[in-house]
């Protein structure tokens, strides 16, 4: 029989430390001192204790995750073809973009194995007999997941994709008709993230977000036992609250579902956030996206695309996404990240973070329906305050310092030049069109400091 070492030690509660630690500040205040907030309303503790920590959440989560590849399907032969590439050297799922609906699915999804290969499609329109098209191709035991989200167009481009009932037309087609799909409506958070929205909000904002379609679901029982949802999510740069908010995503769809007696799964498809990148220094992207898929895997995503540390102002090319691949099978296959399960249950920061996020996403989640709910409050322009107003108080994080971009807002390289370097425009476009609604701007942290930058090389180029 083994001895159990720790029998030598008396337990010592969450009390005794928490006088110990108040005797060691000879006076000052324990919560002053050592208890910060962040700017998501989080109270975090020097220290957490069993004695004060929720019960393990008992979450879903997959057995494995999967290594995405994000394509923009231009021509389906050439997209086919990038696909099988990648395939082979490493990826294990693939995510289409779809600009058009004349897309030839057959030549896009040949010789890609649908059995064994997850394929995402994201359509930038509405078509049911291209949705219709697209169940016939596929079999019963395919993994293809369409990402069809006509709330999260209307508060991503301030439009519906024809008008609302239109629209809801095309969501009951792919409820009564497409069943070989594993999921047909998808929930995308990272607008919300990328835009500046605190992580409660995210979160309150995806519930609210699902509940349009599960209101709409309650009333057309044709179907509503076989919806099928996936999240996009959006990563940031908070190691542990990122893990935790994918785990109260999880936490809150379950609770959610089951009030309108659903039993449906929550798929995640994770990628890191585009609003702490920066075009200066931008090696430390590389940094920025590693921390982030890490977070993705922990809190448990289906799946993880990474961004290439060059997206912003580059074209898509084949060494950035090369980079951005073997960035995910180091994680995966040299750093064991496939190994477990659910690796952060039981940990007491995190479990407190879990419930911390999902009550006060709860809260939120409550004063939007009791306002009418999501649309209705999207009309109203209350979404986009309540994100703007988030969006400014981490803005001015970041331009007073405290919030540091390293390279950007903390030892910056004057010597660094990029004006020739860009292929893409990195910023806000500015393109004046009549739309419904005030849409959800997405805006990067360093965009402003860029800009200045930019110019500076412009004018010093100009005095040459």
């Amino acid at each position: 029989m083994k001895e159990n070492l720790f029998n030598e030690f008396e337990e010592v509660s969450a009390k005794q430390w928490k006088q110990k630690i108040q005797y060691d500040l000879k006076g000052a205040d324990y919560n002053d001192s050592l208890v910060w907030k962040s700017l998501d309303g989080i109270n975090v503790k020097p220290f957490y204790h069993p004695d004060e920590t929720p019960e393990p959440t008992q979450l879903k989560t997959p057995l494995k995750w999967n290594i995405t590849e994000q394509i923009y399907v231009s021509s389906a032969e050439k997209a086919n073809k990038k696909a099988l590439t990648s395939l082979q050297k490493g990826a294990e799922s693939i995510w289409f973009i779809l600009p058009s609906e004349e897309i030839e699915l057959k030549n896009l999804f040949a010789d890609i194995d649908l059995s064994e290969i997850p394929v995402y499609l994201k359509p930038e329109f509405a078509s049911a007999e291209f949705f219709l098209k697209l169940d016939e191709q596929v079999k019963p035991d395919s993994k293809v997941y369409l990402q069809f989200d006509l709330v999260g167009n209307l508060a991503r481009s301030g439009n519906w994709y024809k008008d609302q009932k239109e629209d809801h037309k095309v969501l009951d087609t792919l409820l009564q008709k497409c069943q070989k799909l594993k999921s047909f409506i998808s929930v995308d958070l990272g607008l919300y993230q990328n835009a500046g929205a605190t992580v409660p909000q995210q979160l309150a904002y995806a519930l609210a977000h699902v509940n349009e379609y599960f209101n709409h679901l309650s009333q057309n029982t044709e179907g509503s036992k076989s919806a099928k949802f996936q999240f996009l999510v959006s990563v940031g740069p908070n190691y542990f609250f990122e893990i935790a908010k994918l785990r109260a995503l999880r936490l809150l769809f379950s609770t959610l579902s089951s009030e309108y007696n659903l039993e449906t799964d929550c798929d995640i498809l994770a990628q890191p956030s585009r609003r702490n990148k920066t075009l200066y220094d931008y090696n430390v992207n590389l940094l920025r996206t590693t921390t982030e898929c890490m977070s993705a895997v922990l809190g448990g995503a289906n799946s993880v695309c990474n961004m290439a540390y060059d997206a912003i102002y580059h074209k898509n090319n084949d060494f950035g996404s090369r980079i951005a691949r073997n960035q995910l099978l180091v994680l995966k296959h040299e750093s064991y990240f496939e190994k477990v399960a659910n690796p952060a249950e039981g940990s007491y920061y995190i479990e407190t973070l879990t419930h911390e996020m999902a009550d006060k996403a709860l809260d939120i989640f409550k004063n939007i329906e009791n306002g009418g709910g999501f649309v209705t409050q999207l009309m109203e322009g209350t979404i986009q305050k309540k994100i703007s107003e988030s969006a400014e108080k981490e803005q001015n994080e970041f331009d007073e310092g405290k919030l540091v971009l390293v390279g950007t807002n903390k030892y910056p390289n004057p010597q660094d030049k990029m004006k020739e370097e860009l292929e893409l425009y990195p910023f806000v476009k500015q393109k004046p069109r009549k739309t419904l609604l005030q849409p959800v701007i997405e805006k990067r942290l360093a965009e402003k400091t860029e800009q200045e930058r930019l110019k500076k090389e412009e004018n010093n180029n100009s005095e040459k």
